[in-house]
Formats: C-alpha cells, structure tokens, sequence
C-alpha cells in the first residue's frame, strides 16, 4: 500500500480534543466528523486536504480520550498516512482497528516540512521525501496488521474470516 501527498505539520502531544473537538461527537458520521478535523490548531485543515496527503507530527500524537473519532476523522479528510516521532498507544490502536496507515519514524518526523511532497510505501515503511531527495526507513507493522489496515479496519477483516 502506498500514498503520496503534501505535508501537514503538526507539534509534539496533539491530543483527541484538538483531532476532532469533543463539540461535535454527538455525531455518528464520519464525513461530519472530518469536516472539523484539527480545526482547533488549523482551521483550514478540512478546506486543504487532499487524498494522499500526509501529517507529520511529533511525539505523543493522539493523546488524550480512548476516542475512536480521531483517527475516523484523519482517515475520512483523506489523509493518506500519519508519520510521527510516536503515538499514544490508545491512538496507535485505534488507528489500526480502523484502517488508519500510521508509521513512526523520529528521523523523518524532524525533518520533513509542512509543504513538502512525500511518498510512502506503508508495506516496506520506506519514506521518500521528494521534495529534499531524502529517505527514511520506518518499521513496517508485521503482514496481519497490515492486512486490517488494509481491508479498512479490523471488523472489516473479521468479515473475511
């Protein structure tokens, strides 16, 4: 699985709250939910998202509430991968029962730029900024999560079973 994209990014310990503000949880919809993602600290996150775009942040990304919402709502904008320096492991599971692609890798988390155009090829966790020529190489997730992540989430790869 690959993606490629423009580069979002965000400081260490950006936690659920400001993913998708505890206001608008009272919706079960996930396009409802992304159209306020990390409006709190970029307001016009929603606008300028493209499919394939990428968040770059630092430690501790998706800290916070146990909430299923934040990665939904990373994943519904169309973000294509988040690479930080680490996740709260409350996200980093979330993140995969969803589907959501996440890596961490410290170095590319330091250097790439918000702005910059990045490739990432999530089965080898090789990372290509193609803006600066650099790459970067993450730990892969072992093959059976990357088959959840995959088939969009954990349930949908239950249904297989």
């Amino acid at each position: 699985m690959k993606t490629e994209g423009c580069v979002f990014r965000y400081p260490d310990n950006v936690d659920t709250d400001v993913i998708i503000p505890a206001r608008y949880l009272n919706t079960p919809d996930a396009k409802s939910l992304a159209a306020h993602c990390m409006e709190d600290i970029d307001p016009d996150f929603p606008q300028k998202v493209q499919p394939g775009d990428i968040i770059v942040a630092g430690w501790n990304f998706g800290c916070g509430s146990s909430r299923e919402h934040a990665p939904l709502a990373i994943k519904t904008c169309g973000t294509g991968c988040v690479i930080a320096k680490s996740f709260a492991r409350i996200f980093y599971r979330n993140a995969i029962n969803i589907g959501m692609p996440i890596l961490e890798c410290e170095q590319a988390a330091e250097e790439i730029q918000a702005g910059d155009r990045v490739s990432v090829d999530f089965d080898t966790g090789l990372i290509s900024d193609l803006t600066t020529g650099k790459t970067y190489q993450a730990a892969p997730f072992p093959a059976f999560i990357q088959n959840i992540i995959k088939k969009g989430g954990l349930l949908a790869s239950l249904k297989e079973v």
